[in-house]
């Protein structure tokens, strides 16, 4: 009886073995253009510097994601040419400079993943143990940038953002908002689940799906969705509530996705450094004052956007420290701090307000994640 030969590479069908030839002829090439490329932006690295300008431009980088899915004629799809493109724009900055950005860690929580979904992976990261250290880190120059959380949808603002944006010379150059989508990670089967870890924010987020599918399991606070991760991975019968990658991180399984209550969950991240973006024409600025404790001072300041037909895409009040009795007001409307109507406005709330901050202006970014 013949003996049967085991299939090989070598007795893979021609057709195959042409189109893996026709593969690595264009990986070739495309890592020989991309080579190229990044020599050019070597290039444009040291015009800037020669002439003073930051490496790192968030809104010529969110042009350029623009204008290559707009170019995508597929299969890949837009986002799938987003996340390659952004690497190769993140490795080509690496060539120009050396980046550290700070961010809210340990590594894997959704402020790490708004990060890298904003400089891509050829940064230095520096986690930090709280928003306030992530401004002190950009204060003192020992990062470039920071990535804090600024907003919610479901629990609303960051008081400790506001209140760092408040009392430091940084600002904002740059938004990420990113959906998140929590997901119940665990190494035993759910029956098994007595306790659930997380950040207060996450379990807040997933109580009513805790309810019906955990009605038992006791729910245990942690200060990120790393370290209920980690907690997870080293407590029996336990789980934690956290991002899709820090389960792979921590070699956890999935047991359910999108566990998150309100469909279309998203936190905003703001980008802090010590300079403004340039302007896109599709930009917000950010702003803080202090009104005049008396009647209709708050009034008076939010007229002058008005009349100057600018939208307010957002307000927020918080009171301030001490003794003193009154409220400094977060503003963000839509323009750019170099846009004569958005100079008018800010020229005219300093002759009505006490005090009043430019935080920043940014280029409006779409969601990722």
């Amino acid at each position: 009886m013949a003996k049967v030969k085991s299939p090989s590479a070598t007795d893979a069908p021609l057709g195959l073995a042409s189109l893996r030839s026709e593969i690595d002829t264009l990986d070739r090439e495309i890592v020989q253009r991309i080579n190229q490329r990044a020599h050019v932006a070597g290039q444009i690295g040291q015009i800037k510097k020669s002439s003073g300008e930051v490496t790192y431009d968030p809104a010529r980088e969110e042009m350029v994601l623009e204008r290559v899915t707009a170019s995508n004629t597929g299969p890949l799809s837009n986002e799938s040419v987003k996340n390659v493109y952004r690497e190769i724009i993140s490795g080509s900055r690496a060539v120009e400079q050396h980046l550290r950005v700070a961010y809210l860690g340990p590594a894997w929580t959704y402020s790490h993943l708004a990060a890298i979904h904003r400089f891509g992976n050829s940064v230095e990261f520096v986690p930090v143990a709280s928003i306030s250290a992530a401004f002190e880190e950009v204060e003192a120059n020992h990062a470039q940038y920071g990535v804090v959380p600024l907003e919610n949808s479901t629990d609303g603002r960051i008081a400790d953002t506001l209140d760092n944006l408040s009392r430091l010379p940084v600002k904002i150059c740059a938004e990420v908002p990113l959906r998140i989508h929590h997901n119940l990670l665990a190494s035993c089967d759910r029956s098994h689940i007595e306790e659930v870890y997380s950040r207060p924010q996450a379990i807040s987020q997933c109580r009513n799906w805790l309810a019906r599918h955990l009605p038992k399991a006791r729910t245990i606070e942690v200060t990120s969705t790393s370290v209920a991760a980690d907690k997870a991975k080293h407590t029996p019968r336990a789980a934690a509530i956290a991002s899709r990658q820090a389960g792979t991180h921590y070699g956890l399984d999935v047991l359910a996705e999108n566990i998150e209550d309100v469909e279309g969950n998203s936190t905003r991240f703001a980008v802090i450094g010590h300079i403004d973006a340039k302007r896109t024409g599709r930009d917000k600025t950010a702003l803080m004052f202090q009104i005049h404790h008396k009647p209709g001072g708050l009034a008076d300041a939010l007229a002058i956007p008005k009349r100057q037909r600018l939208n307010l895409t957002w307000i927020e009040s918080f009171p301030l420290p001490g003794p003193q009795r009154g409220y400094m007001f977060f503003v963000e409307l839509e323009g750019h701090r170099d846009d004569l109507r958005v100079r008018r406005a800010i020229e005219s709330l300093e002759k009505k307000c006490t005090r009043v901050v430019v935080l920043g202006s940014y280029a409006s970014a779409s969601p990722v994640g």
